[in-house]
């Protein structure tokens, strides 16, 4: 095994670590609090911190992790994480609900800083590693992202189970350990200078990414915006209210959440590659958009019609968005690498990020309030609607590279 294989999978190893606790944390705090009895505005408050802190995580992680190394922000990601679980236990029974709820917001800021400088690092090091071969580069991405999104399904459904076995702290207790050794991990095997350049001197360098990557930037912010206004509370709260039960509501979302991992890593084999690692590639997401906006449009004319079955015909269309989001999401994380340049690879990571974690700050917020206002059917409309922005935003990707991506996109597969 050379040396960029070896980084390549110590990085996703521990990258599965975080994520596992990351989607445990996910359904603790969800199906705690609903069952305390919190609105589903509420419960998408309890959310909004962690994904507003993304943004600002993400583009001083990719700027950090390119000042300081890969492995450094790797280790300030966990050691974050870790603290904001203890920081969670600490939340006391007896406390009114204003200060319980302003408890988990802020310790859930923490856990949302420690996921953002994680993922940068992560994906960041796969730029590293895979050289200078786009078809590589594309397969490690999608089973990097594809694994790690079946790792946050299992973490789901480990949260429930979690829950019900320990309860609420001594669950955050076992995830604080988990991490500590795949922290230990990290400072022992991942190289310390890794990703190590001259990062940009002043906040205009910083913003100024090239066309590709400042569009990708803003059909992610739609794409996973259309994600999370259904799925952070619309979803989960209609399946509850529909007569699941909390173990069958958790299993459902760590289904889905898996088979669209499997379908992430699977995308290489679904999207037709090109020589020059764009040609194929930018009319894919185009495609792949289009037809994604068109499943919660159907969907959410089928809820204001009621039809027979109700919960099992959201469960099979909401299959079919995952399988479609999968590749759109796969394709995305590839092609912002491509635009990439190599140099400050992490800074433009970080930069993408940071409008992914913008897109899921508004989603969750819109999850909470348009599911209170109109029930799935307002849910689902809303995702319809971010779709298409993100479809009309991709219409105007380059298909050709520039900059210091150029050579990384044609290079052959």
């Amino acid at each position: 095994m050379n040396a960029g294989t070896r980084n390549y999978a110590i990085v996703t190893a521990a990258y599965w670590g975080f994520t596992l606790t990351d989607g445990a944390l996910r359904m603790l705090v969800l199906l705690h609090f609903f069952r305390l009895g919190y609105s589903p505005f509420t419960l998408a408050f309890l959310f909004l911190l962690y994904e507003a802190a993304g943004i600002l995580a993400n583009l001083l992680g990719g700027w950090l992790a390119t000042r300081f190394g890969i492995a450094r922000m790797l280790t300030v990601g966990l050691a974050t994480q870790i603290a904001g679980f203890l920081l969670l236990s600490m939340l006391q029974p007896d406390w009114t609900a204003a200060v319980s709820v302003a408890w988990v917001v802020v310790a859930q800021g923490v856990c949302g800083i420690a996921k953002d400088l994680t993922k940068t690092a992560s994906k960041s090091a796969i730029k590293l590693t895979a050289g200078d071969a786009s078809g590589r580069l594309f397969k490690w991405v999608a089973f990097f992202t594809g694994s790690k999104n079946a790792m946050k399904g299992i973490g789901f459904f480990a949260g429930g189970v979690l829950l019900q076995a320990l309860g609420f702290r001594e669950s955050l207790w076992a995830m604080a350990a988990l991490l500590a050794g795949v922290l230990a991990a990290v400072l022992a095997f991942v190289p310390p200078l890794m990703g190590k350049a001259k990062a940009s001197g002043s906040a205009r360098e910083l913003f100024a990414r090239n066309r590709g990557i400042n569009l990708l930037a803003a059909a992610r912010v739609a794409l996973f915006g259309a994600r999370d206004v259904w799925f952070v509370v619309g979803v989960p709260v209609f399946l509850y209210a529909s007569g699941w039960t909390f173990s069958m509501v958790g299993a459902f979302l760590a289904a889905w959440t898996i088979g669209y991992g499997v379908v992430q890593a699977a995308a290489p084999a679904i999207v037709a590659r090109s020589d020059d690692g764009l040609s194929r590639e930018v009319p894919a997401a185009r495609l792949w958009s289009g037809l994604l906006a068109l499943v919660p449009a159907v969907l959410a004319v089928l809820v204001v019609a009621d039809v027979d079955h109700l919960e099992w015909v959201v469960v099979g269309g909401l299959a079919v968005f995952g399988a479609a989001f999968a590749v759109n999401s796969s394709v995305h994380s590839y092609l912002v690498l491509a635009y990439a340049g190599s140099e400050k690879a992490a800074e433009d990571v970080g930069f993408y990020y940071a409008a992914n974690a913008l897109g899921r700050f508004a989603g969750t917020l819109m999850s909470g309030l348009l599911y209170q206002w109109g029930g799935l059917a307002w849910s689902l409309g809303g995702s319809a609607a971010m779709l298409a922005a993100c479809w009309l935003v991709t219409l105007a990707l380059p298909v050709a590279p520039s900059g210091a991506a150029r050579e990384t996109a044609r290079a052959p597969s």
